[in-house]
Formats: structure tokens, C-alpha cells, sequence
């Protein structure tokens, strides 16, 4: 049996916390340890502890003073957009037209999809991400390309070949049949093939004809276990032009509804202007509204009221993400910055406490993995990011001051990007190589 001993200072967390001064709502060793056999925590806990139940035929690796979290998890993103991030001057819309899709046309080239989930999940790596929710392209080989890359990895990934045969280029289309045998084809190949999950994905009411809907549709019937991800209410003018696309419909959000695409494995991103009727649907069905800060701001769609979807009488599931490439980083410390930017707007704060315990296990909870990922519990995967809030002059000037894990936190949540990520484990290998 391999066995590693990863010494640092551990933080997992029980449940959300309430407030900044929320002790009992995480565990918290200043010695800690995290015991790794064969790519599972095996224990967790003070360092002295953990290391009697290790025995002696046990690596040893030592990160003290950093802090050793379970690996981020990023709920919504789009591998093949890495060469658009930082596009210029677009809504959403437009953006799609100017730059996603000629973008996307390229991943029609298999060797092409391979480069990019390379590169791609060498950036997550490098920024703490060890379980992503994507997006490939309407390409079929672009998912093989993903998924063989995340094998090779053994990463925990969700992803999904786009499902899109109408108002794009031809080069980015599929048909309702073609799009439901690829899709099928790749959930034989790929969902449960090591840590790989396949999720059903037409990539949003605009881009879907009603027929490639009622494929969808079959589709999340006959494989129940697979998650489902797409878009709703990002932006004004794609609300407006979904509904008219779909005028039986009582909203946008009622369209997914009417084919049975909402579920609590349903990972809807942006979620920004749902009416109280929508909220509700969502909330009924358990289904997800993804937060996807830089996004937002980025394309000017608006600001996701995170506390009133969490607060009001039927309280959403919400997840965080990149959204990469309309998102303009791959670091969640980033995004969960400009989420507490965003919340502080509209006069509410959002505490460092609830920033990482959103980004660890609030989001295995929201993507439904919260058995394999998203704590240091024993018998989950080791998926680990190691963290050293003094990694810059700035920062570690900063340390200098700070006097609780709480502002701690802050300070990488705030100051924090790859530079503070100091190694990643994915199934209790290290892995950050740059």
C-alpha cells in the first residue's frame, strides 16, 4: 500500500458557516496532517495523531507553515475558449458571434483539442482547481480530447460535448440525431471510466431547436445518473430572444422545465435575472444557479444577488465558477473576490469563512460530488491545494498583521492567484509542476 503523510496547517469545513467568527463550522489543525493511501485521505486530523495511525513505512512531506484545504472546484467553465480570454469590447451576444465561435470552429481538429485540454488543465492545476464542470465544443472529438487528458490526469472532471444546431456557423452545429448519438457515444466511452463524469449539455435555448431539446430530454432520461449543465438568464437580450423562441413557455427558465432538463444534478450558469417564478422552479427541483463573477462583470451582464437566493423562503443551490473564457481568470481565489466585490454592492458581505467553504465543499455539495471531493474527510479522494498566504512581498508583508484564519483567508482570497498555490494533489499525487 502507498502511503503519504502531508503535514501542514489542515482546514476542512463541517457546514456553511454563518458569520466570519464561525468556529464550529470548520475543523482546523495548526499541526495537522493528512494521511494518503492509494489516492483516497485515509485520516485527517493533529499531526501526532495522524501520524501513529500512518505507521513507519510512510512518506513524509512537510508544508508547514501553509495550509493544506481540500482542491478548489470550479463549477462552470469553457476549455476551448482559452484564446479568447480577454477579448475585447462585446456582450455576451456579440461576444459569441465575434469571438466564441470562430474560436470553437478550430476544435473540429482533434490534435487541436488536445493542445488546448493540455494546456488547459495544466492552468487549472497550477491555479489550486482540481475538479472542473466544462464545456467542450459542439465537437465530439473535443470531449475525447478532454476526457483522455483528465484520465491521463486521474482528475475528478465533469464535462459535456456543446449540443447546438442552430443560430451559429455551420462549422459549430450538429443535429438533433448527431448530437444525441455523440453524446451517447461519449457517456458508453467516458462516465465512470476512472473519475470521469459526463454531463448532458445543450449549450442554451437559443442555440437548440425543440428537436434537439426533446434529444436532450431523452437523453437525461436514460442516463439519470449523468448531470446536466447549460445557461439561463445571463444577459437581457438572450432572455428576450430565447423566449421568443420558444413562445409557449412561461419564462426562460420554464423552457428547460417543459423538456426535464431541471434536477439537482442541473447546473445552470449565470442565473442573474431569474423572477421570484423562477427562483422558485429552481429551488423546487434542487437545481443549481451557478455564480460566475468575472464573467458577469467582464460582459456586463449583471450582479447575481447571491444572499437573496440563499436567504429568501425557498433558498437556491448555488455554485461559483470561472467561466473561462468570458471569465478573465482561471484562479477561484480571483472569482471569489470579485464575488465579495459584487455582494458588496448590493450592501451585503461575504465572509472569508463562506468564500472557502463555497469553493471546497459548498461546491462538491452543489455538483453533487460531496462524497469523493471537497473535504478532508477520510475515504474521500485526495485532492489537496496547499497555500502560503506570504507567497508575494505584498502578501507576506500583509501576513505580517493579520491575527486570525479568518483574515488570513481574506488576505488570499483578496491578494491571492496562483503565485500563493504552493502544490496540488490530485489523488494524493503532487502535480503542480510550474
Amino acid at each position: 500500500m502507498t502511503s503519504t503523510l502531508i503535514r501542514g496547517r489542515t482546514l476542512s469545513f463541517r457546514r456553511e458557516p454563518q458569520g466570519a467568527d464561525d468556529d464550529a463550522s470548520y475543523d482546523f489543525e495548526a499541526d495537522g496532517a493528512v494521511l494518503v493511501q492509494n489516492g483516497r485521505i485515509a485520516a485527517a486530523g493533529t499531526y501526532d495523531d495522524v501520524r501513529v495511525e500512518a505507521g513507519d513505512d510512510v512518506e513524509i512531506v512537510d508544508h508547514r507553515p501553509h495550509l493544506i484545504l481540500p482542491g478548489f472546484i470550479d463549477a462552470h467553465l469553457h476549455y476551448p475558449q482559452m484564446q479568447v480570454i480577454a477579448s475585447y469590447g462585446a456582450e455576451l451576444l456579440d461576444w459569441l458571434t465575434k469571438y466564441t465561435f470562430p474560436e470553437e470552429a478550430k476544435f473540429r481538429d482533434a490534435q487541436h483539442g488536445r493542445r488546448i485540454a493540455r494546456l488547459f488543465l495544466d492552468e487549472a492545476i497550477r491555479h489550486g482547481t482540481t475538479t472542473v464542470a466544462a464545456y467542450c465544443s459542439v465537437h465530439k472529438s473535443s470531449a475525447e480530447a478532454f476526457f483522455a487528458e483528465s484520465h491521463a490526469r486521474n482528475m475528478l472532471n465533469i464535462a459535456g460535448k456543446v449540443m447546438m444546431d442552430r443560430n451559429a456557423p455551420e462549422a459549430v452545429l450538429d443535429t438533433p440525431q448527431s448530437s444525441y448519438d455523440d453524446t451517447k457515444a461519449l457517456i458508453g466511452e467516458w462516465h465512470g471510466k476512472g473519475r470521469q463524469l459526463y454531463a448532458i449539455t445543450p449549450r442554451f435555448a437559443i442555440t437548440s431547436t425543440p428537436a434537439q431539446m426533446e434529444m436532450a430530454q431523452a437523453l437525461a432520461q436514460e442516463f439519470p445518473d449523468c448531470h446536466i449543465q447549460t445557461h439561463l438568464s445571463e444577459n437581457h437580450a438572450e432572455i428576450r430572444w430565447s423566449e421568443e423562441l420558444y413562445p409557449d413557455a412561461k419564462d426562460y427558465t420554464d423552457i428547460y422545465a417543459s423538456y426535464g432538463l431541471l434536477g439537482p444534478r442541473t447546473l445552470l450558469g449565470h442565473c442573474i435575472h431569474l423572477s421570484e417564478r423562477e427562483a422558485d422552479a429552481l429551488s423546487d427541483t434542487g437545481s443549481v444557479a451557478v455564480f460566475c463573477p468575472t464573467s458577469n462583470l467582464f460582459l456586463g451582464s449583471g450582479l447575481f444577488d447571491y444572499h437573496r437566493y440563499r436567504r429568501r423562503a425557498k433558498p437556491l443551490r448555488i455554485a461559483t465558477a470561472t467561466d473561462v473564457g468570458g471569465g478573465t481568470n482561471y484562479s477561484m481565489l480571483r472569482t471569489m473576490d470579485e464575488a465579495y466585490k459584487i455582494i458588496a454592492l448590493q450592501g451585503e458581505k461575504l465572509n472569508p469563512l463562506q468564500s472557502f467553504w463555497q469553493l471546497t465543499r459548498g461546491n462538491a455539495e452543489a455538483l453533487s460530488i460531496a462524497g469523493r471531493a471537497g473535504t478532508l474527510e477520510a475515504g474521500t479522494d485526495a485532492d489537496l491545494v496547499v497555500l502560503d498566504a506570504a507567497a508575494t512581498p505584498a502578501t507576506a508583508l500583509r501576513m505580517e498583521a493579520t491575527g486570525s484564519l479568518s483574515e488570513e483567508l481574506f488576505l488570499l482570497q483578496t491578494l491571492g492567484d496562483d503565485r500563493a498555490v504552493k502544490q496540488v494533489y490530485i489523488a494524493g499525487k503532487a502535480s503542480k509542476t510550474g
